[in-house]
């Protein structure tokens, strides 16, 4: 292999490349990147056998090639070279790196031993906007279950039939649902779960992106592959039945507040630094008001040991007065998802779910469990 790229392109390539790279692992290889010169660009891989991402980079390339570096040495040290042409020759299992007035030589690993990253010719096919999709993950990959008790809820539920894409993603006590469209209508009906952590990885990637998201899924063979421009995202499906999410969001309530946003949010911050030492309940209390006085929301949060704090913001309250408590973290993961100027929290008893929805737009709604609260 003898192949010559800008230090940019090979830093940016390293570090996306890099959010796959194996951190604990029995097999030692996949801590490399997979490096390998094809007619006119260098491809660069990485996999933790979860997920694999592949980039490619414009390259001048004199002899094909391919190599496995480990990953964390190649990327610090690439990042350190100045912003010139790199040169890269391939002997044996030796990579020597130059540029400038820098050079390294770094003993790699046959490449013939590196995992294969798999291809779905097979699958169902899909298309869908990349500023779209970067703004569904935002608003459900957050409510993904951190411990691997329950799998199936480490990942985001994903639903596509005809022109509608939907997200879905709970951990037990909060349910988070997008709908979106696709680009083109699909003739079959696909039910599958991808990895949270995949989505994240996936919306960090979408931000640069210009043309539309190519999906690929064969879920008997439980994987998915996300094109973008220059960059492939696949990953392993969970494997498991995900919740009826359906049944789990209330159809009445009998209070409705509305607020805004900013305020909701700002209020919930403060009220959840008192509740950190209380088990991170923060209390709402929702007063329509009487008259021609106007409707609040008081937000308030405490702690035997430190002491407590009360926030108050205008609400428009329709129904009864209503008291209910949250975790702090759950509302302000959501509040600081939403994009729109205005939300609706419906609420029915102190002991049910409550469900926020965005004023303006009807494609996503938040289900959050009550906290058990002495009033």
């Amino acid at each position: 292999m003898k192949v010559s790229c800008l230090q940019e392109n090979f830093t940016k390539g390293l570090s996306i490349v890099g959010r796959a790279v194996a951190t604990k692992t029995t097999l030692p290889i996949t801590n490399n990147v997979l490096l390998a010169a094809e007619q006119s660009r260098l491809k660069l891989t990485a996999t933790n056998l979860e997920m694999a991402i592949t980039c490619w980079i414009g390259a001048k390339v004199e002899e094909e090639g391919a190599i496995t570096i480990p990953a964390r040495l190649l990327n610090e040290f690439v990042n350190t070279l100045p912003n010139e042409r790199i040169d890269l020759n391939l002997s044996y299992h030796t990579l020597e790196l130059r540029c400038a007035r820098f050079e390294a030589r770094v003993s790699g690993m046959d490449p013939t031993d590196f995992p294969p990253i798999p291809k779905i010719t097979d699958g169902i096919t899909a298309q869908v906007d990349p500023e779209a999709l970067r703004v569904a993950i935002s608003h459900v990959a957050f409510a993904t279950a951190s411990e691997d008790t329950r799998p199936i809820l480490t990942g985001v539920h994903v639903e596509m039939e005809n022109d509608l894409l939907t997200l879905a993603a709970a951990d037990g006590f909060r349910l988070a649902v997008y709908n979106m469209p696709l680009a083109k209508r699909i003739k079959e009906k696909a039910e599958f779960n991808v990895p949270g952590r995949v989505f994240t990885e996936l919306q960090r990637l979408l931000g640069d992106q210009d043309e539309p998201v190519k999906l690929a899924v064969n879920p008997a063979k439980g994987q998915a592959v996300f094109h973008l421009k220059n960059i492939e995202v696949v990953s392993q499906l969970l494997q498991g039945s995900f919740p009826n999410y359906s049944q789990l969001i209330p159809q009445t309530h009998t209070t409705e507040a509305v607020v805004t946003t900013a305020d909701f949010l700002r209020a919930t911050k403060p009220a959840s630094i008192f509740a950190r030492d209380g088990s991170g309940i923060v209390r709402l209390n929702m007063d329509p008001g009487e008259g021609e006085s106007q409707g609040k929301m008081v937000i308030s949060g405490r702690s035997e040991q430190i002491g407590d704090n009360l926030g108050e913001i205008d609400a428009q309250v329709q129904g009864e007065s209503s008291k209910i408590a949250f975790n702090g973290k759950y509302l302000i993961d959501v509040l600081a998802a939403l994009r729109e100027s205005q939300v609706v929290l419906e609420t029915s008893t102190p002991s049910s779910a409550g469900v926020i929805r965005p004023i303006g737009s009807d494609n996503y709604v938040h289900v959050i469990m009550p906290m058990f609260v002495q009033w």
